[in-house]
């Protein structure tokens, strides 16, 4: 369970909806606290960053009418909400954990500095980062690298419905088949979309290794860290 000593960990906002339509789904949030409790248990430190999908998405709210900037600052805040939510349930689970926020929003989160967001890794505090990257134009997975890169992670674990990257999209097609390891120069020339280039040239340039898996199967995320065979591991 030590390979790793600091992970960051991407969760889905829409893996958050579990089986409803919208919002989140109080099953699911309460599975993710049960999950990362049991990893923060073994003394890995954990930062996350969470998406924000299940609420508002930046895009599709620019495509129908908004202005493409308060678009994402309303995504942003749709990952604040997440992070409360998700910091609420790990409390429920007595597990100490901060919020950070990306923008000043006291009392909500305290304002995120590297400094202060290693001092709660260091006392044992899960450390939720919100807020995305502060900026528009900006999606939450190139938030999570530059998150992962900032705190010195060993690795970031990208929790999704799908169990790893494959070579077409498995849901649309069957014959698709999935890589336990991949390369970023790979990714690049097959076309895989695992991230947005911004993220994943991030990820590459600074040798960030990242797994891929599916957080929604309970127990997973512990497997991943103990190097059992889930998900696939992108690296240079």
């Amino acid at each position: 369970m030590m390979k790793y000593k600091r992970i960051l960990l991407k969760l889905s906002g829409e893996s958050l909806m579990g089986a409803k339509q919208y919002g989140i789904d109080e099953n699911r949030l309460a599975d993710y606290a049960k999950q990362i409790k049991e990893i923060a248990a073994t003394g890995i430190q954990v930062a996350i960053v969470i998406g924000g999908g299940n609420i508002f998405r930046g895009l599709s709210g620019a495509a129908k009418g908004f202005d493409r900037v308060k678009g994402d600052q309303m995504g942003m805040l749709a990952t604040v909400i997440n992070s409360l939510a998700l910091s609420s349930a790990l409390e429920n689970e007595n597990v100490a954990v901060q919020v950070f926020t990306a923008t000043n929003m006291a009392p909500i989160g305290r304002l995120y500095a590297k400094p202060e967001a290693v001092e709660a890794l260091n006392q044992g505090k899960v450390a939720i980062v919100s807020g995305g990257t502060g900026n528009p134009f900006f999606t939450t997975d190139t938030a999570s690298v530059l998150r992962a890169v900032e705190l010195e992670a060993d690795v970031m674990l990208k929790g999704t419905r799908v169990d790893g990257i494959y070579t077409a999209d498995p849901e649309k097609d069957k014959s698709a088949t999935k890589f336990d390891t991949i390369t970023y120069a790979e990714i690049y020339k097959r076309g895989l979309k695992i991230m947005d280039l911004t993220a994943t040239t991030l990820a590459q340039d600074n040798h960030l290794p990242i797994i891929v898996f599916d957080m929604d199967t309970a127990g997973n995320l512990k497997k991943v860290l103990a190097d059992e065979k889930i998900g696939t591991l992108v690296h240079n």
